[in-house]
């Protein structure tokens, strides 16, 4: 095998192991309580090769997370309606509100790890909007509002729809792990928004 080759190998090696042992970590111990070098060990890696990978614990995090969500996106782009391509903009939108918040609340633990690592970094809330997940879940809720009901101002009322995510008292009230809970709301929200009256 080329160098380049197995040293392209061992970097998605290393990048498996180390986002498991993250995982892992966050399963049995709370967000400020793991180090980046208890990353490492459990990994079997150096702890350089972490800082490298992923430059800072907020980078750790972020990366676990979008694996996470990346399976929700590839349903958007390319599964079966009503998630995927196919379906109204209603029914898209109603699919994907409950496909993120059911990804919400079973990683509340990695998200928590997010956000600590983000308070770590002294990160301000304004960066949130521009973090790749937000991003494609904005565009995606915009868009299908802007279909739905062009007079809307779909990008304002896509970020309302979203705030709940980024709202401290909703995830205390999910600790006991319901998505249904947020599902619901969620679909009331939306609802409620496509069927106002012009």
């Amino acid at each position: 095998m080329p160098p380049a080759r197995r040293e392209r190998a061992d970097a998605a090696r290393n990048r498996r192991a180390i986002l498991r042992a993250a995982e892992e970590l966050l399963a049995a111990h709370r967000p400020e309580d793991i180090s980046m070098e208890q990353v490492a060990a459990a990994a079997g890696v150096g702890k350089g090769t972490v800082f490298h990978r992923f430059g800072n614990r907020m980078g750790l995090m972020r990366e676990l997370m979008l694996e996470r969500v990346y399976v929700v996106h590839e349903a958007v782009a390319g599964g079966p309606p009503p998630l995927g391509p196919g379906a109204p903009p209603r029914e898209r939108l109603l699919a994907f509100l409950d496909a993120i918040a059911t990804a919400v609340t079973r990683n509340k633990g990695l998200l928590a790890g997010l956000g600590h690592a983000e308070a770590m970094a002294q990160h301000t809330p304004e960066d949130v909007a521009t973090s790749p997940i937000y991003v494609f879940w904005h565009t995606h809720i915009a868009g299908l509002l802007a279909e739905a009901r062009p007079e809307l101002d779909a990008e304002f009322h896509a970020h309302l729809l979203l705030a709940p995510f980024q709202s401290t008292p909703v995830q205390r009230l999910l600790d006991g792990g319901d998505p249904e809970r947020l599902s619901w709301g969620l679909r009331r929200q939306a609802a409620a928004l496509l069927d106002a009256p012009d």
